[in-house]
């Protein structure tokens, strides 16, 4: 079964929520990212976070989650659209913590010091940006003290990635659920007692459950309303095209020096990991085409 999303928004319209299975994307950019199993972990939480938040996009909007902690993994991205393609890195993906309690330290991972960015490309000049303090390192606690914070609005956000004996992804997914305007405190009261007794999210994912089963058991079958549904995919947009005009970019003395090498230049994307390669005459012309330009 293929990884998949859900938007659903309750009969009464007080709360609206997301649910994601996200193991198969999970893995795919686990294995390619080289992540040992506490790195797996969190870059897994953040994958399905930026998933998940991906669902209140429209059009061509794209959101990015940049986690910069103090703790050996340095630096976690994930970046997704509004039809459920996702992509995410890690700057370090090995830190060979041990667990602690039997759990994986993600936050000692992490760092207990650090910044969650939020970056969103709405289609208006210039992106929105908005950054808080990590509280906990967890992912799941931070992001929903971002809504709070910088967009005041209650979110409950759960996510969980479970790995199997060969440290693989054999689980992976969470659910988002927001308050609307003006929603009974009573509803809200009631929805996080439910919360509080329910089995991670990552065990009833293990157990099978399809995005609308975990709905309703998150949910307390509180009636809803399907709203969307959308397959979930790792996909990276990067191309040669692009890796040319980074190149482009750079400044000029850096640019000439690697025009004067004898070998290639070799660009590999953090990504997917696509190598690009460039000969030291393409990137001659690129100093010559901008130095001719007026």
């Amino acid at each position: 079964m293929s990884d998949q999303l859900i938007r659903v928004l309750s009969h009464d319209k007080q709360i609206r929520a997301s649910f994601a299975v996200t193991t198969e994307l999970t893995k795919e950019i686990c294995l390619l990212q080289q992540t040992d199993p506490t790195a797996s972990v969190a870059l897994g939480r953040l994958t399905t976070a930026a998933a998940l938040m991906g669902s209140l996009l429209k059009g061509d909007q794209r959101l990015g989650l940049t986690i910069e902690g103090n703790g050996p993994l340095k630096k976690l991205q994930a970046e997704t659209d509004a039809h459920g393609v996702v992509r995410a890195t890690i700057k370090v993906p090995q830190c060979h913590l041990p667990p602690v309690d039997g759990h994986f330290d993600v936050s000692g991972a992490i760092g207990k010091a650090g910044f969650l960015h939020v970056t969103k490309d709405l289609g208006m000049k210039e992106p929105y940006q908005g950054m808080v303090q990590l509280i906990t390192s967890e992912i799941a606690e931070d992001i929903a003290h971002y809504f709070s914070t910088s967009e005041q609005t209650p979110t409950s956000i759960a996510l969980g990635v479970l790995l199997d004996r060969s440290a693989q992804v054999c689980a992976s997914g969470g659910y988002f659920i927001q308050a609307m305007p003006d929603c009974d405190e009573k509803v809200l009261e009631s929805l996080d007692n439910h919360l509080a007794n329910l089995p991670p999210i990552s065990s009833l994912i293990r157990e099978g459950l399809a995005p609308i089963e975990l709905a309703q058991q998150v949910l307390n079958d509180s009636h809803f309303k399907l709203q969307d549904s959308i397959d979930l995919e790792f996909k990276c947009n990067c191309s040669r095209r692009h890796v040319l005009a980074m190149l482009a970019g750079l400044p000029g003395e850096e640019l000439e020096a690697l025009s004067q090498r004898a070998e290639d230049t070799e660009i590999t994307c953090e990504y997917c990991k696509t190598s690009y390669q460039f000969t030291p005459a393409e990137l001659s012309h690129i100093t010559q085409a901008r130095n001719s330009a007026p």
